[in-house]
């Protein structure tokens, strides 16, 4: 009898384990970002406040690499939600001809997103990181540079340093060339992002691929050069959601599109600016944005 008892209590014990692991599986979700400061960011924001707001385990895969790489990872399920862009998703995911109007882009993404893909866009966060081609301030006073085609007359002196994704993109270098009509001479060199800037410093390169949020712009006494023939889409970051996740957990559209509207590009650039020249922490930036703008107490 006592044997009997023993096993069934060690049943109802597995039964409650098996129950909890069950519960804890089912309610974790997987935040991603691609490989830059920005990113990294933005998944930081979206996990404290899911982590203020549900009960939901939150786990971070942050860094994974570029635009197709944490678009996989999405769509295989590996992680349930990133940020992305609407001039990313449009041109190198959909590989869609630029579409001018911002409205109109993002509801085209978003029926296309959910059509194709099964996921979700949420609203717009507020600010525009589009591509842009950057230079030092001085350097482009004295010889006259303000946009893209004036580099037209330097393609044989300057030399360009740009990351290996703009390189490859769709709205990179191979089309740009094509619709400026000019290329440097000298080979450009792929370089990390963060290794652009040092290397624009120090006058290794004349050119670099920015970021229109980038705090380092600014910091580093550089110029954006006007896109003058209008090549680059507009880039209006958002959340983007595997649809089997918020049909589990559909409070999750809610909490996020809080952020909707909230973050306009001098608020990013400066959120980028504090990670990436005055060395604080993703997490506690995203925090103190968070609590700046009331969103958590």
């Amino acid at each position: 009898m006592l044997i009997k008892k023993i096993c069934m209590l060690l049943a109802v014990i597995l039964i409650l384990v098996n129950i909890t692991c069950t519960k804890k599986e089912k309610s974790k979700i997987v935040i991603g970002s691609k490989n830059f400061t920005e990113q990294v960011i933005l998944g930081e924001m979206m996990s404290v406040l899911l982590e203020a707001k549900t009960d939901l385990q939150v786990e971070h895969k942050f860094n994974l690499g570029g635009t197709f790489v944490c678009h996989n990872a999405l769509k295989r399920g590996d992680i349930d939600i990133y940020a992305e862009y609407t001039g990313t998703a449009l041109t190198a995911i959909l590989k869609m001809e630029v579409i001018a109007e911002p409205e109109k882009a993002y509801k085209t993404i978003k029926e296309m997103y959910l059509e194709q893909f099964n996921l979700v866009w949420l609203k717009p966060l507020g600010f525009n990181n589009t591509y842009t081609l950057t230079m030092r301030s001085e350097q482009a006073k004295k010889n006259g540079i303000k946009n893209i085609t004036d580099l037209k007359k330097w393609k044989d002196k300057f030399v360009a340093g740009f990351t290996s994704e703009f390189m490859e993109r769709p709205d990179g270098y191979p089309a740009l060339i094509k619709h400026y009509d000019f290329e440097f001479k000298n080979k450009v060199r792929e370089m990390d992002p963060g290794l652009m800037y040092i290397a624009m410093q120090e006058k290794e390169v004349d050119i670099i691929c920015g970021f229109a949020t980038d705090g380092r712009i600014p910091a580093f006494n550089l110029v954006m050069l006007e896109d003058d023939k209008s090549f680059f889409p507009s880039y209006y970051a958002a959340p983007v959601v595997r649809k089997e996740t918020l049909d589990k957990y559909p409070e999750i559209a809610g909490i996020l599109n809080q952020l909707s509207g909230k973050i306009d590009n001098v608020a990013m650039a400066e959120l980028n600016y504090k990670v990436d020249e005055k060395g604080e922490k993703p997490r506690e930036v995203a925090k103190q944005f968070l609590k700046k703008i009331g969103i958590i107490p």
